[in-house]
C-alpha cells in the first residue's frame, strides 16, 4: 500500500514540476525586469510573443499583438511619469493594426524618451509600434519588416495590382470588393506612418520612408535588416543591453518533442579570451 501511495505522489510531482518551473521562470523575469528599470531609470515594457503548445492537444498556437496586449500596454504607460523614459523590448510576428497603432501612437506622445529594442525580430505590427520610437536598438542579425496592409491572406497592393492591369469585367466581384478595402488600407496606414514620423523627420522624409514600407515594394515577411534600416533613415543603434538577452532568455520557447536547435547555454570564448559581451 505504501508503494502505491508514493506511486501517486510521484505523479503528483510530476504533474506540478511545469507550474513550479514556470513561476520561478516568472519571478526571474520579475527581478531582472526591476534590475534592468533601475540602471535604466525607466519603465521597461516586454512584449513578447512565443510560439505555444497546448499542453493537452499539442498543436502550436501563435501569439500576436492583439487588445489585450494594447490595454495592458497603455496601462503601463498611463501608470509612467511623463519625465521617466519608456524601454520597450519588442519579440513579434506583427498582430492586429488596431492594437499596434494604438500602442504606437501612445509611446509617440509620451514626452520622455522612448526606445525600443529589438533582440530578434519586430515585424508588421511590430515595426509599426518601433516606428514611433525617439530610438530603435537593434541586435547585429535582428530585424523589422514592412507594414503593408494585409487583406485577408493577399497583400493590399497587389489587389490593387490586379484591378489597374485587368478589365472590371474580368475581376470577381468579391476581389473587386478586397482590392476597395485594400486602397483604404493603404491610404489609412501610410498616412499613420507618416503622423508616427513627422515630429523627427521632414514631411518629405517621413512621406518617403512611409511610402516605401507601407506600399508593398517587398513581400510582407522581408526582412529589413540593421543596414537596411540604417538606409532608409530609420533612426536605429546597435547599443544592446546584456540583460536584454537575459530577459530573453527567461521567455522560453515550449518544449517540442524534437528539438532543432541545441547548444550550451554558456558564454564561450577562446581559452584566456574575453567573455562575449
Amino acid at each position: 500500500m505504501q508503494g502505491f501511495e508514493l506511486f501517486w505522489l510521484f505523479l503528483i510531482f510530476i504533474s506540478l514540476q511545469p507550474l513550479f518551473k514556470q513561476r520561478m521562470i516568472a519571478a526571474a523575469r520579475k527581478r531582472t525586469l526591476a534590475k534592468l528599470e533601475k540602471i535604466r531609470s525607466s519603465r521597461v515594457i516586454l512584449l513578447v510573443h512565443r510560439q505555444e503548445t497546448m499542453s493537452f492537444l499539442g498543436f502550436p498556437l501563435m501569439r500576436y499583438i492583439d487588445v489585450n496586449d494594447s490595454e495592458e500596454v497603455l496601462r503601463a504607460i498611463h501608470l509612467t511619469d511623463n519625465n521617466v523614459p519608456l524601454d520597450i523590448v519588442l519579440h513579434t510576428p506583427g498582430g492586429l493594426v488596431l492594437a499596434s497603432l494604438q500602442i504606437a501612437k501612445a509611446i509617440r506622445q509620451h514626452p520622455a524618451k522612448v526606445t525600443v529594442y529589438v533582440p530578434h525580430y519586430a515585424m508588421s505590427g511590430g515595426t509599426l509600434i518601433a516606428l514611433a520610437a525617439d530610438e530603435i536598438v537593434m541586435a547585429p542579425h535582428a530585424v523589422l519588416g514592412p507594414v503593408d496592409p494585409q487583406i485577408g491572406q493577399s497583400p493590399g497592393a497587389s489587389l490593387l495590382r490586379v484591378l489597374r492591369e485587368k478589365q472590371i469585367k474580368d475581376i470577381e466581384d468579391k476581389t473587386l470588393i478586397c482590392a476597395d478595402m485594400a486602397e483604404k488600407a493603404l491610404f489609412q496606414i501610410e498616412h499613420a506612418v507618416i503622423d508616427l514620423l513627422q515630429d523627427s523627420f521632414s514631411q518629405d522624409q517621413a512621406e518617403e520612408i512611409a511610402h516605401l514600407l507601407t506600399q508593398g515594394h517587398w513581400t510582407h515577411d522581408y526582412p529589413i535588416t540593421y543596414a537596411n534600416a540604417q538606409k532608409i533613415g530609420l533612426p536605429v543603434s546597435p547599443d544592446m543591453p546584456e540583460m536584454v538577452y537575459q530577459l530573453m532568455a527567461l521567455y522560453p520557447q515550449p518544449v517540442r518533442r524534437s528539438l532543432g536547435v541545441e547548444y550550451i547555454p554558456e558564454p564561450r570564448s577562446e581559452p584566456g579570451g574575453k567573455r562575449p559581451q
